[in-house]
């Protein structure tokens, strides 16, 4: 619908809330082409409708959102569950271009079985309503090729396209072709394989698709224990061969559980930077996963994470042939899916099936960051800060991140070294060297708390930016110390706490987030446990640095104070040159008489000539 001005829209607009009804039902927003570009459910139409024309609106997409609308539209039901499946059902058919839709582009193969009478099993991306079986998505096509092959490898099963059916087999009407000589089809064709045995193999085909594999080799054992009973030992061996190549697969591609849990696993992560929404789903049966898959979705406006958990259950439900009552999630849907049950572990075997679900799901988001880097230019910096805050749910990406060390040897020449990175990168010059003024002997708590609280309170003072993130180099004991620090100082809600903590082998494995702080599993393969590591490293070299050149102007500053005739100027141009004593040994006596003078350098050589 078409308007003279903006004021004429919204004035057409705002007639049409005024006699919307206070009950359950969709609406769908039309553009200035008659397009659907939203469509939304709602427990109350008037309400919900209203709300996006308030004048404080304070979501941006939204104004967007309202600022395209010509037209609106509703239809009432008798629920809001019922609203929402409608709602749903409206989506997939007109796709609106600011609901949350599937991102993905491409389509994923599925492993199709046909129905009729001599079924065929083959890899397929067309997904259609034709009274086939379909498994998967695969997300790839490896995998979808390689279970595909042991099916065709164990079974004998045509791949033909022939219109088989009883008539036309008695009836001579085909003939068979080379798979049969080479053995992997049974001809059923010209009869060769009735149609009882080749839909038993067909039902073991479904099984091994669905997991169940401990039928099939139960059945497959007992053929070959039939076969060596009757003496044919050839034919013996060739069951086992196939048992044994089912048991390889199997023990490759399926994760166990200890539980035997049979259960729907959903966890949703969410791309604080972007409007992208990542849900896996996981389907495990008697505590095997057997299936995988991860959808991206566009959330617009101020749709919830439990709103888009219903669309992404309401999906899976709608192209899965099976699905457990039992649903594990991170996020509960906000609609009832009865007699699905939707629990969140806090312990035990699911709570890992959920954090692994978690994980498939942190692996597309951190992929999805990678590409949009390169799409953008952007740094790797940038991409590894995305996934630091993704990962640790920072409430900032990690910008500004400073990390503490100390460095002392039985208490003697205690100091402490910072380093800071900015945007990712070590920022040299903001480096800081602090020698302990307040502690006596070897007391790294009582170091770290003075060296933390003379840094910030002079940025305070100073009114320098603070850092995003400030890193504990060690356990839970350092980071109360500087929490304590950060609180004293009426800034812990503007920086954030990490610690990294050791095991006995004093290796970084696991990352402290806040206080009391909450534990993250950092692998050793993974991109952040690189990027922590660098900036340990980088804090160890500078803090080791710095105490070992203190050390050795303490050394080289004591030995010189027994030179009679050396005063403190010459000591301190001589420690700034060379250092160490043994270094002013070996250097150029000319070059050292030109630096201190004559009658100065002969009584610096000759106690050297001394000692030596």
């Amino acid at each position: 619908m078409k308007h003279n001005s903006n004021t004429e829209r919204l004035a057409y607009l705002h007639e049409i809330l005024k006699v919307l009804p206070e009950q359950p039902g969709v609406y769908q927003y039309f553009d200035v082409n008659d397009k659907i570009i939203y469509v939304g459910k709602a427990k109350n139409l008037k309400k919900r409708v209203s709300q996006y024309f308030l004048k404080d609106q304070k979501y941006g997409k939204t104004i967007v959102l309202v600022s395209k609308i010509t037209d609106i539209k509703f239809i009432v039901v008798q629920s809001e569950h019922d609203a929402f499946l409608l709602e749903n059902n409206l989506i997939k058919l007109h796709q609106p271009r600011y609901n949350i839709l599937l991102k993905d582009g491409k389509t994923y193969p599925w492993i199709k079985v046909t129905s009729g009478q001599y079924p065929r099993v083959f890899l397929t991306r067309n997904k259609v309503s034709d009274g086939g079986r379909y498994y998967g998505p695969y997300t790839s096509v490896k995998q979808a090729y390689y279970l595909l092959d042991l099916i065709n490898e164990l079974f004998p099963l045509r791949t033909c396209t022939l219109p088989l059916t009883e008539n036309s087999i008695k009836s001579g009407k085909h003939d068979v072709c080379l798979k049969y000589h080479i053995k992997s089809c049974a001809a059923p064709c010209v009869g060769k394989m009735g149609q009882e045995e080749y839909n038993d193999y067909v039902g073991k085909a479904h099984s091994i698709l669905q997991g169940k594999f401990f039928d099939v080799i139960s059945s497959l054992k007992d053929k070959m224990q039939k076969e060596a009973a009757e003496l044919n030992f050839e034919a013996a061996a060739a069951w086992k061969d196939k048992i044994d190549t089912l048991q390889e697969y199997q023990s490759k591609s399926i994760v166990a559980s200890i539980s035997k849990a049979s259960v729907e696993v959903f966890a949703l992560v969410d791309e604080k930077s972007s409007t992208n929404v990542f849900v896996n789903h996981m389907h495990v049966e008697e505590g095997r996963l057997l299936h995988s898959f991860t959808y991206k979705f566009s959330r617009p406006y101020d749709q919830t994470a439990e709103e888009i958990m219903s669309h992404a259950f309401q999906m899976v439900l709608d192209e899965s042939q099976k699905m457990f009552k039992e649903v594990i999630v991170n996020v509960i849907p906000d609609e009832d899916f009865a007699p699905h049950v939707f629990t969140i572990p806090q312990m035990g075997e699911k709570l890992k099936l959920l954090e692994l679900s978690k994980e498939n799901a942190f692996t597309a988001l951190y992929y999805q960051i990678k590409h949009n880097s390169v799409r953008n230019r952007d740094s790797k910096e940038q991409t590894i800060l995305q996934l630091v805050q993704q990962k640790l749910s920072l409430s900032a990406l990690p910008e500004h991140i400073e990390c503490f060390d100390n460095s002392n040897i039985q208490g003697q020449f205690p100091v402490a070294s910072c380093v800071v990175f900015k945007d990712g990168k070590p920022s040299k010059q903001d480096y800081r060297h602090f020698n302990i003024k307040t502690v006596e002997g070897p007391d790294d708590y009582a170091s770290m708390r003075e060296v933390v609280y003379r840094r910030y309170s002079r940025l305070l003072k100073e009114e320098q930016p603070l850092p995003n993130v400030v890193i504990a180099d060690g356990g839970e004991g350092q980071m109360k110390i500087i929490h304590e620090v950060l609180k004293e100082l009426e800034i812990d809600d503007r920086v954030e706490l990490i610690g990294l903590a050791k095991n006995s082998k004093h290796k970084t494995q696991r990352v402290l987030v806040g206080f009391p702080p909450l534990e993250v599993d950092m692998p050793s393969h993974d991109d952040m446990f690189a990027f922590f590591t660098r900036i340990q490293d980088e804090v160890h070299r500078f803090a080791i640095s710095f105490h070992r050149n203190k050390r050795s102007s303490a050394m080289v500053q004591s030995e010189l104070d027994d030179i009679k005739g050396i005063g403190p100027k010459t000591k301190q141009v001589l420690i700034d040159k060379y250092k160490t004593l043994s270094n002013i040994a070996s250097a150029d006596r000319e070059e050292v008489t030109a630096i201190i003078g004559k009658s100065k350098a002969n009584i610096l050589f000759d106690y050297i000539d001394k000692v030596n």
